[in-house]
C-alpha cells in the first residue's frame, strides 16, 4: 500500500495483490493514521489487486462512510483483474463507489 498526497485535501492510496482478511487488517490500520483521517478526499487505485474479498470491501466501505459523513468522498480506479472487478459487479459496490478507468488529473474529486 503506498499514500501519496495530490493536492491540500486529497491523496491517492495505491493498493496491489490480494485485497482480503488478511491484508484488510493494515489497510484499515492505515487508513486510521491521523494524516489520512484528516484527507477528505481520497481515490483509491485498485488496478493491480488481483482479488478482493468481503473483508478488503468492507474496508472501503467504511473509508467512503467516514468521508461522507465529513463531507468529502472516494473514487476508485477500477481493478484490472477481471476476478476483482466481479466481486464489486456481484456486490454492487460498482453502483455505490465512482469509478474510473484511470486516475482523472490533477486533484481526487
Amino acid at each position: 500500500m503506498s499514500v501519496e498526497p495530490n493536492g491540500p485535501d486529497h491523496a491517492v492510496v495505491t493498493l496491489a495483490g490480494r485485497f482480503d482478511a488478511v491484508e484488510a487488517i493494515g489497510v484499515r490500520e492505515r487508513f486510521a493514521d491521523p494524516y489520512l483521517v484528516g484527507v477528505g478526499h481520497l481515490m483509491i487505485d485498485l488496478r493491480a489487486v488481483t482479488f478482493v474479498d468481503s473483508a478488503g470491501l468492507a474496508v472501503l466501505a467504511r473509508a467512503r462512510r467516514d468521508r461522507v459523513l465529513a463531507g468529502g468522498s472516494v473514487t476508485l480506479i477500477r481493478p484490472a483483474s477481471v476476478d476483482a472487478m466481479r466481486v464489486f459487479r456481484l456486490t454492487q459496490f460498482d453502483e455505490i463507489f465512482t469509478m474510473l478507468d484511470a486516475p482523472e488529473e490533477g486533484p481526487a474529486r
